[in-house]
């Protein structure tokens, strides 16, 4: 463990070929890999038509690795597909401080996914759900009768619930069957979807009603992940900024929907690099985020003692097997870099990340502010947009930072300001 400490230290300070060497080495890639994962052996036309239709190009995000993340007391580097500043070194400097001073514990709460069969306007409520929970076993054995890989791997339909709703026009009832099914290692989207098309006619026959959609549900509350933070012996002043901050959210939605986002900062990156729905996860976290009536966050931190303490529960279907993490060679190695063997791994990975990024915001905002810290890592965005050559970009950048220490804020005017200045005093130090 210490070694591998050793070889993520000042990882940020390294060059790109040297962090490629440092990840090689940790994570036991192959060449191949190494080649895809730089870019170097870019993703073929032939893959990208596979994967998407009309494709005319690439829209390409940049892949990095959060470092010093302790979690479930194994070392990992975190994979993380992502465009906005500052999230990579945000995480990074939380998970450091997390290691140093407490720990990360995660598990899981079920494995089901679900999906939902159903009647839109049902004319005889009684005679149909009675139908539907006498016949439940037949309609579990068709279920796996169109899965029979899923069924040969372990997984399958586990059981079919009934609910029954108010139509929201006011004109009646609907009925809805939840099919619960446990994909193993995929993340089970099109699995669901055959079974519940493929019980429609049979459900019609035994209820007499017709049937409407047939559609997976991507509120997941039957397979939800926690991930758990402590961190001994805080500052009581960052402890209670942490801790008020968390409250904010909890009593208005205008903020949770922010400090939500900041959790999402920490969990669709890692979704994106291993090729998962990142899409269907945060829809899926926010809905539960509003399961009350109210949107909530989905963090809580609180003190006890000389400790703060940090829980997420979200719902959470992603999978290591099929789709594109089976196909893009990118997913493949990034799902190598982090050493899965299970989908359950992958999710309670996204969780403690999730949760750690978080508690970086917080901390952020409880201390120093989002802006300075932000604007830190804007600097070299700025010297970019003001038009800085590649030569010209460090010396832009270093002359922001030296202004932010004095200054609440930069901007691009001040990055042109400088860049303007600094190429007069180059031309004129170069006039003979």
């Amino acid at each position: 463990m210490e070694n591998k400490r050793h070889l993520t230290e000042g990882f940020h300070r390294l060059s790109r070929k040297e962090r490629l060497e440092r990840v090689q080495e940790l994570c036991q890639l192959s060449e191949d890999e190494v080649a895809h994962l730089s870019g170097e052996t870019p993703l073929s036309f032939e893959m990208a038509e596979h994967l998407i239709e009309n494709v005319v190009g690439y829209f390409s995000i940049p892949m990095g690795v959060a470092t010093n993340f302790t979690i479930d007391g194994k070392d990992l580097l975190i994979p993380m597909a992502v465009e906005e500043t500052s999230i990579i070194a945000a995480a990074s400097a939380t998970a450091k401080w997390v290691r140093r001073e407490g720990s990360i514990q995660t598990y899981v709460k079920g494995n089901l996914i679900i999906g939902q069969v159903q009647l839109p306007l049902v004319q005889n409520v009684t005679h149909a759900k009675k139908s539907l929970h006498e016949n439940r076993e037949l309609l579990m054995g068709l279920a796996n009768a169109c899965i029979p890989g899923l069924v040969a791997r372990g997984g399958g339909v586990r059981d079919i619930a009934v609910r029954e709703l108010d139509r929201p026009d006011g004109q009646g009832t609907m009925l809805v069957l939840h099919i619960l099914c446990d994909p193993c290692d995929a993340m089970g989207a099109n699995l669901i979807n055959q079974v519940c098309e493929a019980l429609k006619p049979r459900v019609e026959e035994l209820t007499g009603e017709k049937v409407g959609l047939c559609i997976l549900s991507n509120l997941v509350d039957s397979k939800l992940v926690v991930a758990e933070v402590v961190i001994r012996n805080i500052d009581p002043e960052v402890a209670r900024g942490i801790e008020e901050a968390a409250l904010f959210a909890q009593a208005d939605p205008y903020r949770a929907a922010t400090h939500n986002k900041g959790v999402l900062n920490g969990i669709d990156p890692i979704l994106i690099a291993t090729g998962n729905d990142w899409r269907a996860v945060e829809a899926g976290i926010h809905a539960y985020a509003a399961r009350s009536g109210k949107y909530q966050p989905v963090t809580h931190w609180v003190r006890q003692g000389a400790d703060l303490l940090g829980r997420i529960e979200v719902p959470m279907a992603v999978g290591i097997a099929g789709g594109v993490t089976r196909i893009h060679p990118t997913a493949k190695v990034a799902l190598k870099m982090l050493k899965v063997s299970k989908a359950e791994d992958l999710a309670r990975i996204c969780a403690a990340v999730g949760l750690v990024q978080n508690l970086g915001a917080l901390k952020a905002l409880a201390t120093v502010g989002i802006v300075k810290g932000h604007m830190q890592l804007h600097a070299a965005n700025l010297a970019i947009a003001a038009g800085a050559e590649i030569h010209e970009v460090a010396q832009v950048r270093d002359r922001l930072a030296q202004i932010l220490k004095v200054e609440k804020n930069i901007n691009l005017s001040r990055a042109r300001e400088i860049l303007q200045s600094l190429r007069v005093t180059t031309r004129a130090n170069l006039s003979p």
